[in-house]
């Protein structure tokens, strides 16, 4: 597999519309290829004998906790730690724009 280099990088940047300083760019490479090689030691894990699990729900032992029913905050408890609320909702910004 070639080597992730500075075009991959700027052809990255540009698919996901992400503008970058040099110092960034620099810092994105050096990140980019510390992630690459991580990835590259797993593929010399040896997983011959591992049996794989088709649904990581298919646990043998149940590993959450109890549900345990709590009282929940009062809704202007809640509404005082939104930032901004309309009709007794909490608002977010927009998403998608129209």
């Amino acid at each position: 597999m070639a080597r992730f280099d500075q075009n991959d990088l700027k052809k990255l940047t540009r698919l996901c519309h992400i503008e970058c300083t040099p110092e960034e760019e620099e810092r994105l490479l050096r990140n980019m290829l510390s992630i690459l090689d991580y990835i590259d030691q797993l593929h010399e894990v040896n997983t011959e004998q591992t049996l794989g699990k088709h649904n990581p729900t298919e646990c043998d032992v149940n590993v959450w906790g109890e549900d345990i029913e709590e009282p929940s905050l009062e809704r202007e408890e809640f509404l005082s730690n939104a930032p901004a609320q309309v009709g007794g909702m909490v608002r977010i910004p927009s998403v998608i724009q129209f």
